[in-house]
């Protein structure tokens, strides 16, 4: 009776592992199926890559995307990377220190990061990731931005560049790591996703947005600034720069910004040449129109920037743009101003975007202004000044 009732169960639980199996494969050939990233990726790409599952795991099919080897691709980016220490006179006599984080971008020993890392400093020591330690030397800035470029004398033997990645092809959702050195905690390894592309910091200084920025919730903290935030394939997107906190505090609790990697691009050349960089302003404020506010302004327009407010003595002043009164005390804007549609014919309809467009420029190039006006679109041509805060 016991030997009948044990080959019973024994029967039970191999009926009930037969469907478990088979409910398995059925699970297992659908994520197949799926024409998600996460089953269409491969190895090299900057995408959400193939997770590995144990038998019998769904949970492990529904996992997120994740780099994968990551440990071997740290193994391989980490020697780009390096600790930078800096000492600066403060007050009474005092010296403060300081720690970054910086990225080597040639075999000539320059290495880009933040500005303010090395801001009003007396000393910059660079450590690489081996112990080797040189004397670092600003060489070039471009505060506008929060970036710098500090100079070592090694042998290229010891220097291994990072490789800079097209920024603009970066996708939110993408997972990404970082290297830094928060809290003295060196050569740190933090990982995660891009939560959003073409945010703004106002990291930049005298109140100029760093436009472009890359959001992602890698964990960085002080003492990552400076240090790159990379793809999956071990290129650098971008320069981790600032974090967002509501409370004021400078600990992380998820939001964190990076200059994107094509805008240090554009600038290393000047930097590392020594050359002051500029940055052009348009000088105006605006609203997005939509179909709503663009009755209120009394246009018929419903795509442009409307401009509420035009800074004296810029170049939007200087070429006659007009603007509105400022929103009345329900919000709604007033009639009177200039809607800006497009810029060297390209559409604008945000006050991002046209600050985006011409962030573009340089200072002292001419821009044309496609304007609607009374009813009647005119292009306006603009010269840009420098900005000025």
């Amino acid at each position: 009776m016991r030997s009948g009732r044990a080959w019973m169960w024994v029967g039970l639980l191999a009926a009930l592992l037969a469907v478990a199996v088979a409910v398995d494969g059925v699970l297992a050939t659908l994520a197949g199926d799926d024409d998600s990233p996460l089953s269409t990726a491969s190895p090299s790409s900057s995408r959400g890559l193939p997770v590995g599952t144990s038998a019998g795991s769904a949970a492990a099919v529904a996992a997120p995307a994740a780099i994968a080897d990551l440990p071997g691709v740290v193994d391989k980016v980490r020697p780009s990377v390096v600790a930078i220490n800096t000492v600066a006179a403060g007050r009474n006599g005092r010296r403060g220190q300081g720690l970054g984080t910086g990225i080597v971008v040639d075999k000539d020993g320059h290495i880009l990061t933040n500005y303010h890392v090395v801001e009003g400093a007396d000393q910059v020591i660079v450590e690489f990731h081996d112990g080797t330690l040189a004397r670092g030397r600003v060489i070039g800035s471009d505060p506008g931005n929060d970036l710098a470029v500090v100079s070592v004398s090694l042998p290229q033997s010891v220097l291994q560049p990072a490789t800079l990645a097209d920024s603009d092809a970066v996708r939110a959702g993408e997972p990404v790591f970082a290297i830094g050195n928060p809290f003295s905690l060196k050569f740190s390894v933090t990982s995660g996703i891009v939560s959003g592309t073409e945010r703004e910091s106002q990291g930049g200084i005298s109140g100029r947005a760093i436009r472009g920025v890359l959001q992602t919730d890698a964990a960085v903290n002080p003492g990552n600034s400076g240090g790159p935030l990379f793809n999956a394939a071990g290129e650098v997107i971008g320069v981790n720069a600032s974090i967002e906190n509501p409370t004021g505090q400078r600990v992380w609790v998820g939001v964190g910004f990076a200059v994107p990697s094509n805008t240090a691009a554009r600038f290393l050349p000047d930097m590392i040449a020594g050359r002051r960089v500029a940055h052009p302003q348009l000088g105006v404020s605006g609203e997005t129109l939509n179909e709503i506010n663009a009755k209120d302004a009394g246009v018929e327009v419903t795509r442009g920037v409307y401009l509420t407010f035009v800074q004296p003595g810029t170049a939007a002043d200087r070429s006659g743009l007009r603007a509105a009164a400022t929103a009345d005390s329900g919000g709604a804007l007033l009639a009177g101003g200039d809607v800006v549609v497009a810029v060297n014919g390209r559409e604008v309809s945000t006050i991002r975007e046209l600050a985006r467009a011409i962030d573009g420029f340089k200072v002292g190039e001419q821009v044309k202004l496609s304007v609607v006006r009374g009813g009647r679109q005119t292009d306006i041509n603009v010269t840009l000044l420098e900005w000025n805060g």
